[in-house]
């Protein structure tokens, strides 16, 4: 019984020492504070862009209204089709899409469809939520070596 205390007290002890620490070393994402360029998207407030529930909502809350196309025009015949109604054949239509796009253009994409009025397929609209991610992380890579 003394033994599992004692784990309990330095699990407990540990973590005071963390989350002091934490709020200690926190001082605000940099990120956050800069705006965003023309052609990505504005993160929601309180939103560090760095996790996937923001990024489906930022990758939405698009800068601009005009609607881009990207060699895409076939997919306006989906448009009124719940994600889940889509047979594999249509929502490989959507992969081929996604996967040409320069990592530069994923944000410009989605915010098109969703001005089209396309609900893109789950697994498609994951997909593209893993790709913006790694494209955004890609930029800041980028940036940050730029500015070292």
């Amino acid at each position: 019984m003394k033994g599992a205390l004692l784990i309990l007290l330095a699990l407990v002890v540990t973590g005071v020492i963390l989350y002091i620490h934490h709020r200690l070393t926190d001082k605000g994402d940099s990120i956050n504070d800069e705006q965003p360029s023309a052609g990505e998207a504005a993160r929601p407030e309180g939103c560090c862009g760095q996790h996937l529930v923001c990024e489906k909502e930022s990758l939405l809350a698009g800068v601009s209204k005009e609607i881009e196309y990207y060699e895409d025009e076939e997919l306006d015949a989906y448009r009124g089709i719940s994600p889940d109604e889509y047979t594999d054949e249509q929502i490989e239509q959507f992969r081929d899409v996604l996967y040409t796009l320069r990592p530069e253009e994923i944000g410009g994409w989605a915010r098109s469809i969703q001005l089209r009025k396309i609900e893109l397929p789950s697994a498609v609209r994951d997909e593209l939520v893993m790709l913006a991610a790694e494209a955004r992380e890609a930029h800041n890579r980028n940036d940050n070596n730029a500015n070292a």
